[in-house]
C-alpha cells in the first residue's frame, strides 16, 4: 500500500508544535518501505488551512507530537489519517517506526 506521510519538523526532528513548524518532512512509503523524503516549508500559521494544504499535497497520514482536536477533525473530513502523541525523533526515524509498529502515541489532542 503507498502512503504519503506528513511529519511537522524543525531542523528534521519532530517539531511538538504542529501550527507552528517551520516544514514538513513528506515521506513517501510503498508497504513498509520509505521510497521518497522531500522537505516543504509551511505557510503561515492560519487555523483551518494546514489540513487542507497537505491533503492536497496527496498526504496520506500525520504523524505529530500535539494537534487541537478541530485540525484533527478537518485531516480526517479530508481523508487524512493523523497520530498524534509522536516522540521528538528524526522524520525518517519516526516514519519507520511507524511503520514497523514499534513507536507508541500516547496522546489524542490538545487544548490549543
Amino acid at each position: 500500500m503507498k502512503k504519503k506521510i506528513a511529519v511537522p519538523v524543525k531542523e528534521g526532528v519532530l517539531d511538538a508544535h504542529f501550527g507552528h513548524c517551520s516544514h514538513f518532512a513528506l515521506i513517501d512509503v510503498e508497504g513498509k518501505e520509505i521510497v521518497t523524503e522531500e522537505l516543504v516549508e509551511a505557510p503561515p500559521h492560519v487555523p483551518g488551512k494546514l489540513p487542507p494544504f497537505l491533503a492536497n499535497l496527496g498526504v496520506t497520514d500525520v504523524l505529530a507530537g500535539g494537534m487541537g482536536a478541530r485540525a484533527i477533525e478537518i485531516f480526517n473530513a479530508n481523508n487524512v489519517n493523523v497520530f498524534v502523541g509522536a516522540p521528538a525523533l528524526e522524520a525518517k526515524e519516526l516514519v519507520a517506526g511507524f511503520l514497523n509498529e514499534t513507536i507508541e502515541f500516547n496522546a489524542n489532542c490538545c487544548d490549543h
